[in-house]
């Protein structure tokens, strides 16, 4: 064999062996880049230029960092040079020859297949036009050579690529290396797939596409996930992470030079996100389910293909421990099946995101929901008042909704309960608190994920983790699909307008505020009140809705055993069976909406009276549970007979508190009362108003002067800022301003609604009730409520008296009494309580004679015996009064009516007499 000149001269003069490799990447038309097949990691790889050939160079950027560089664009024909062998050979086994090196580069002969009978690619590049023959120091003995040059000649003869006519400039492609708004260049695809080739793998995750048609060059990164990376060292090197190289040859075998297509999904930060799809599947999940990379929750909100996907492949690693989770251990890994899935009862709403739930074992539990942080107050310390005490349900803006939102959804219910973590006890550091352990679980009801819906109307946020922290809710992404709607409609925490806010007073143990509040509560007769929270089985804290208070409640006709507690004598022990009854009352009306009676009160402050629950009498229900005994005063109520019926049976069944009664002789139970004597304590009040049916309304004089200083107040700030007219909207049970006849605002709460035109309105302060429209209504200011100064006009009637049948006959006493006290101070003394307000007797102010007692002596009503012994010389009195007016026969004794008829019998009788003597 001849020499030859060149690079042939280091060939070997033998024949070069054959090698197999698998193709990897097409560099150009002339150079490939083999691999081998993998064993336990990437494979070796090594770069083969076709030898004897020579085809066109791609275009190349400029250097960085040196300004003098320029890009160089593609070479005619270069580009489609390299896509007839991309689309040959990649992917694909061939079989090799390296005939000689020369500076490190490998030149030799590739075929198509495990052997040279298969394609040869040099041929195949020249006889399409592809490329040119290198004919410098040919060899006329060389048969590959010659062939080569055959059918160069015979592309030429064919006007094949590049000796087509032209030249191919048309063939040159227009790459643009950069985008000049990425973001709105992302927003114009409008997410619709678009054809591209991989040119680069840079890590697991993060590729380089060539757009098509258009040549756009870009880095992407995969949407919702991130590989292990190469990091860079100071001195240029690049430091692989655990499994970042098998994690670049995963994506590399499948996508490198590829067709794909890529969805580009969106551009935060200069950074395009997409996702690849590909025909033989989804890299993305691959790479989670292979666990070559993990879940990023930064850009899952924008993976079109749906998270959950994600996620359950990411799950499925983590299962089988495979690659970066071959030490993940499940935070719920210590659980067995049945704690970590269950039913439970929901007992109570502790926080926004914590509740106790009774386990069908009877155990109760405190649940706290996943991923959610409740509404908080970032400047709580700054912002309080020091001279008010901080209540965070009430002065956290949003706590109180977050409450109540979960209360009216949960309380009493069975809910589906899956511990996704349990948060281990912190210790108290430099500026945060201790807390305890937490189980932490995505609750569900109705097939609705209580967390995502608090999330969804704004009333909770979503907590970020670190990207390594794996205890999270197993729902987390539509936690924060959720957090984004509530962000995007303004709702709740998100909401741009004015926080709600709760002026709620608490009463509970202020006596002087408790006696003001006593006469509406009682008027009332049952009100709306949820229970806050449980003292024991028969004291309780409520919530008044619409007094917007909060008051203690005890249990009337009932005596319940005594929990523990801290007396100044040292720690009273609890009596046998008060936690049951505490536990009792927790379980049946904790939390719960109710309504309650309120009877009285005691000198601290407490209400007494009955609580009702879905038909359901506490007071009753504790008895028949044998958890509390029949108080005495309960012999006055309605309930006497169920109550003493009720403890009957369970004192002869022998349960719980009357498990050790024993029946005591009948000589040995002696009950001794004492009468109490009646107490004469008139105060001075300003009757304002007396109403048809003989009831009165009456200032207290005491608090005339608040009234007026308010009043002025008022009137002076509606001047100042005058109510929008037509603006307010009445309804029924609502406090407001209202305009009276004389122009005047006063202070009033809406009766009814018939129309706009239509509101029946009743004025707090002085009794009076009235017809107006709707645009003499406006929003009483805060400033002015009830809470600032109570009710002043409160509702009495005359003791002793009956009030007449007769219409004719009862509007004569009403007259008389409107005559003599209406607009005037008089004294008065409550005698006994009635079924809607108290029964008074009331004096003159000037001459102190009993108003009742005249009406009497006039024969204009009747006397109401009392039994009451107390009160035996009050009815005497006026008994002796009605037998001197009978005695007397005051005409005032006939009633009007019946006079009346009377006078018009005889004057038709004698008619016709009259009229002779007339004539």
């Amino acid at each position: 064999m001849a020499s030859v000149s060149g690079p042939a001269q280091t060939a070997s003069a033998s024949a070069p062996p054959l090698q197999r490799g698998i193709v990897k990447m097409v560099l150009s038309g002339c150079a490939i880049i083999v691999r081998g097949q993998p064993r336990g990691g990437p494979p070796p790889e090594r770069q083969i230029n076709l030898s004897n050939i020579r085809a066109g160079a791609l275009a190349r950027r400029a250097a960085q960092g040196q300004p003098d560089s320029k890009d160089t664009p593609d070479e005619p024909w270069a580009f489609q040079a390299r896509e007839f062998l991309r689309k040959k050979l990649i992917g694909k086994e061939v079989c090799f020859t390296v005939e000689y090196k020369n500076m490190h580069r490998e030149y030799g002969m590739v075929y198509l297949g495990k052997d040279t009978t298969g394609e040869n690619i040099a041929e195949s590049l020249v006889s399409e036009g592809l490329a040119t023959v290198r004919r410098e120091g040919f060899r006329g003995n060389n048969p590959e050579q010659a062939r080569l040059c055959d059918l160069e000649d015979q592309s030429k003869a064919s006007k094949k690529g590049l000796w087509s006519e032209g030249g191919g400039a048309q063939t040159i492609r227009n790459i643009k290396y950069t985008i000049e708004n990425p973001r709105n260049f992302v927003d114009s695809l409008h997410q619709k797939p678009i054809n591209a080739i991989i040119e680069h793998v840079r890590d697991g995750s993060v590729v380089r596409a060539l757009l098509l048609p258009d040549y756009y060059l870009v880095t992407v990164m995969l949407s919702g996930i991130k590989c292990p990376t190469f990091k860079r060292e100071g001195d240029g090197t690049e430091t692989p992470e655990p499994f970042a190289a098998e994690a670049r040859f995963f994506t590399e075998s499948r996508l490198l030079q590829r067709d794909v297509q890529i969805i580009l999904e969106s551009c935060p930060n200069q950074i395009i996100l997409g996702t690849i799809l590909h025909p033989n599947g989804n890299i993305t999940e691959l790479l989670l389910k292979e666990g070559f990379a993990r879940c990023v929750d930064w850009s899952m909100a924008v993976y079109t293909q749906g998270a959950e996907k994600l996620r359950a492949a990411e799950r499925s690693a983590k299962e089988r421990k495979v690659r970066i989770w071959k030490d993940y251990v499940a935070p719920t890994a210590n659980l067995d099946q049945k704690d970590r899935q269950f039913v439970a009862k929901v007992m109570q709403v502790v926080n926004a995101d914590a509740m106790v739930v009774k386990l069908n074992s009877g155990e109760y539990k405190t649940i706290h929901l996943s991923s959610i942080r409740p509404p908080r107050n970032e400047g709580e310390e700054k912002n309080k008042d020091k001279d008010k005490r901080f209540r965070p349900l009430y002065d956290i803006p949003y706590m109180f909704e977050a409450r109540e939102f979960l209360r009216k959804k949960l309380i009493g219910k069975k809910v589906n309960v899956t511990v996704d973590y349990i948060r281990a006890a912190t210790g108290p550091g430099e500026g945060t608190p201790a807390f305890p352990e937490r189980t932490c679980a995505t609750v569900t009801i109705g097939g609705i994920n209580i967390a995502e819906a608090l999330v969804s109307k704004g009333l909770a946020t979503v907590i970020r983790y670190r990207q390594d922290d794996d205890q999270r809710s197993s729902h987390y992404d539509e936690l924060l699909a959720a957090e984004a709607r509530a962000i995007k409609n303004g709702k709740g925490l998100h909401s741009k307008k004015e926080v709600p806010i709760h002026r709620v007073a608490d009463i509970s143990g202020e006596t002087q505020k408790a006696k003001q509040f006593l006469p509406f509560l009682q008027r009332a007769g049952r009100s709306e009140a949820v229970v806050e929270y449980v003292f024991s089985g028969s004291r309780l804290k409520l919530y008044m809705p619409k007094e917007t208070c909060l008051i203690t409640f005890l249990l009337a006709g009932i005596e319940c055993p005594r929990s523990s507690r801290n007396t100044p004598g040292g720690v009273q022990v609890a009596e046998p069976f008060s936690d049951e009854a505490m536990l009792f009352t927790k379980e049946l009306v904790l939390q719960r909406e109710v309504e309650v009676e309120v009877e009285s009160m005691d000198k601290a402050g407490n209400f007494i009276g009955w609580l009702h629950i879905e038909g359901v009498n506490l007071s009753v229900a504790l008895v028949e549970n044998a958890l509390s005994k029949v108080h005495f005063t309960a012999e006055r109520s309605a309930y006497y007979k169920t109550l003493v019926a009720a403890e009957e049976g369970c004192r002869q069944r022998k349960e719980k508190i009357w498990a050790n009664y024993e029946e005591k002789p009948v000589e040995e139970v002696v009950h001794l009362s004492e009468e109490k004597e009646r107490v004469a304590n008139y105060k001075p009040v300003y009757v304002t108003e007396i109403t048809d049916t003989l009831h009165f309304y009456a200032q207290d004089v005491e608090t005339g002067s608040q009234l007026e200083n308010l009043m002025e107040t008022m009137r002076a700030e509606i001047a100042a800022q005058p109510p929008v007219e037509g603006s307010y909207s009445p309804r029924r049970g609502d406090y407001c301003i209202a305009k009276f006849a004389d122009g005047e605002w006063y202070r009033a709460r809406v009766e009814k609604v018939e129309s706009p035109a239509k509101v029946h309105v009743f004025y707090i302060d002085y009794g009076n009730r009235e017809v107006v429209s709707s645009t003499r209504l406006a929003p009483i200011p805060p400033a002015f409520s009830t809470r600032t100064l109570p009710v002043q006009a409160t509702e009495y009637t005359f003791a002793f008296i009956q009030v007449p049948q007769d219409e004719d006959a009862r509007a004569d006493v009403v007259d008389c009494v409107v005559r003599d006290i209406q607009n005037s101070q008089c004294l008065l003394n409550v005698e006994y309580s009635g079924a809607t307000c108290p029964h008074v007797t009331i004096q003159f102010g000037d001459t102190k004679e009993d108003v009742g007692l005249g009406l009497v002596k006039e024969g204009l009503v009747m006397v109401d015996v009392r039994k009451e012994k107390h009160l035996q010389k009050m009815v005497t009195e006026y008994l002796n009064s009605q037998e001197s007016a009978k005695s007397a026969r005051v005409s005032h004794f006939i009633p009007a009516s019946i006079f009346l008829s009377v006078v018009f019998y005889f004057f038709f009788l004698f008619f016709p007499l009259f009229r002779r003597l007339l004539l």
